[in-house]
């Protein structure tokens, strides 16, 4: 059986690895993420660790633990503390079958489920934080193609797409396209493409 937590485990550190190279001049570039900065994308990214780690510990239903709050003068550090506090939590002994509520899904899902969420946001978050600075996302095979299985099962109805949603609308996918450009594209990512 796949290692779930392993690979959960290898995109966030590629997430904190692309994320050390940013300079103080990038935290104000536009990211992959419509109307948000590269700030605004980590604010996001360090609350749903703070989130996530809450709900493998049973208190994901309080919405405080979700909030996105200001990173301060010193963002990457603040980003640092929640990747280790949310692979600690995702680190326990029995976390897949735990019940994870996550209010922003709106219900409770096993952990399996749930951490399968956190790897697919961070795969692209990765993958966001890169574009928006100018470096390579190293996301090896086998954590792309897991999280692409969770992509694949991404409803794609308005309903859950668009503004106000957490994915845009798929975009339709190249037949030679690599297991990346698939995920991306089936979360509304342009790859290649200059975010402006």
């Amino acid at each position: 059986m796949t290692d779930l937590i392993a690979l959960d485990r290898t995109a966030v550190e590629e997430s904190l690895r692309v994320l050390r190279a940013a300079r103080d001049t990038d935290w104000d570039r536009p990211s992959p993420c419509a109307g948000w900065t590269l700030r605004d994308l980590v604010a996001h990214m360090t609350a749903q660790h703070h989130g996530f780690a809450a709900a493998a510990r049973g208190s994901g239903a309080d919405r405080t633990y979700w909030i996105e709050f200001d990173l301060g003068a010193d963002p990457f550090e603040r980003y640092d503390e929640s990747v280790r506090h949310v692979l600690a939590a995702f680190a326990e002994e029995g976390v897949l079958e735990r019940g994870f509520t996550l209010p922003a899904v709106g219900g409770t899902f096993t952990g399996r489920i749930a951490v399968g969420f956190h790897l697919l946001d961070y795969v692209v978050h990765a993958w966001d934080v890169a574009t928006t600075i100018g470096v390579e996302a190293d996301l090896p095979r086998p954590v792309v193609e897991a999280a692409l299985e969770v992509a694949r099962r991404v409803p794609k109805d308005p309903g859950h797409r668009g503004p106000g949603a957490a994915f845009a609308p798929a975009l339709p996918t190249a037949e030679n396209a690599s297991p990346l450009e698939e995920m991306l594209a089936l979360l509304g990512r342009r790859t290649g493409a200059a975010h402006s």
